[in-house]
């Protein structure tokens, strides 16, 4: 066992001194399999980014209520008796102020985008005072909260920092109204970063609304208390709710655009990496073919062909290795932390939102460009070593 393992090392190591000479061909393969990593690392940091923004703002004790057969919020609806009868449900949390329960309408206001100034539907929400209290995540980073009963809003620091006109003191007009930006807030890098907010009293005569809502937000007493919650108001034959937790709410509301993302992401690697193996091959190949009567005389003098396979093998998982390091690093650098926005299908919203390149991502890319080696690779090394060592002895 020591013998073969010694004749593994020492044909790798004689393997490896001669990347120089075929350094052309092998910086090739390198740069290949490096777009292939940076194309995965970049397209699943979009995806991991979109989740973390729709996800991270998610409470297990914050309920949301909607008409049973809305998809979202802004397809439900609800009256103002239907809202009362929610607040007074067991299980919701109170302060001095009494429940913590939000009310809200949900629509969009068009606002350039600052990076192309193009239109974008940005989300607009209105909220009861208590929505503070209901969303514990949210905090005020720049101004102060919306007073009840004026014209002003509050900007997630996501829709201010994407799109234009949202900075605080700035005044927008729409519905034929003026608003103030009074306070920028941030919640953590969730959803609500995206949306403008402003006090629902004033926004429902704005927008024709009358006493209707889309949705109930509660603060509940405990994680526990939703199932008590929930049954007291889908069991009430007053309403025709549904009745669902923050968290797996917007869990589910960011499947179908990472999932679109990241099936178009795995296409593209996947035609990128057939590429890239296809160059791996003809540089292991040439390897071979250039060192083949290297190879004949160590078979000659005893090696076995399995160290040659192996060492074989060995180069091509260093260089698919190397190069995936370098596309690793390069789309870290580069994608994670960026911003921008996509449209959120369910709502027909932008989402601002950060690229995410998480340590699951570099590892799924490092094993990518391994299995790109190791397959580009493998027939080389077989081939050389079932080459018949007269005939490699007697070329030139």
């Amino acid at each position: 066992m020591f013998n073969w393992l010694n004749q593994v090392v020492s044909i790798t190591l004689a393997n490896l001194r001669t990347l120089p000479a075929r350094k052309g061909a092998a910086v090739a393969t390198a740069v290949g399999i490096a777009g292939v990593v940076a194309v995965f690392v970049g397209v699943f940091a979009i995806a991991d980014g979109f989740r973390q923004a729709m996800t991270a703002a998610g409470e297990a004790d914050i309920a949301m209520v909607m008409r049973s057969s809305a998809s979202n919020e802004m397809s439900s609806n609800l009256i103002r008796e239907e809202c009362r009868v929610i607040r007074d449900a067991p299980g919701v949390a109170r302060t001095a102020d009494g429940a913590a329960v939000s009310a809200e309408m949900v629509t969009v206001v068009n606002i350039l985008k600052r990076s192309t100034g193009t239109p974008a539907n940005v989300p607009l929400r209105g909220i009861e005072p208590a929505a503070f209290a209901v969303r514990s995540k949210v905090k005020m980073v720049e101004g102060r909260a919306l007073t009840p009963g004026r014209n002003e809003l509050n900007v997630g620091v996501g829709a201010a920092r994407e799109f234009s006109g949202l900075e605080l003191g700035a005044k927008l007009n729409f519905e034929q109204t003026e608003w103030t930006v009074v306070g920028i807030f941030s919640s953590e890098g969730g959803l609500s970063e995206s949306e403008i907010w402003g006090d629902v009293a004033v926004l429902q005569p704005a927008y024709h609304k009358g006493d209707n809502y889309q949705v109930v937000t509660a603060k509940l007493v405990s994680p526990e208390a939703f199932q008590k919650f929930k049954d007291a108001l889908t069991s009430d034959p007053k309403l025709q709710v549904k009745v669902v937790r923050q968290d797996e709410y917007y869990a589910e509301q960011s499947t179908q655009v990472t999932n679109f993302i990241q099936r178009i992401g795995i296409f593209v690697a996947s035609m990128m990496a057939l590429g890239a193996l296809f160059g791996a091959l003809n540089t292991m190949y040439s390897a071979v073919a250039a060192r083949g009567r290297e190879i004949a005389t160590l078979r000659a003098l005893g090696f076995g062909a399995g160290p040659v396979i192996v060492s074989v093998l060995v180069e091509s998982l260093v260089l698919a290795l190397a190069g995936g390091a370098v596309g690793a690093g390069a789309a870290y650098f580069v994608f994670n932390g960026f911003t921008a926005t996509t449209m959120n299908w369910q709502t027909f919203s932008q989402v601002a939102f950060a690229f995410r390149v998480t340590a699951v991502t570099l590892v799924r890319a490092m094993v990518l460009s391994a299995i790109i080696g190791v397959i580009g690779g493998l027939f080389p090394a077989i081939r050389a070593a079932r080459r018949p060592i007269s005939q490699s002895l007697r070329e030139v």
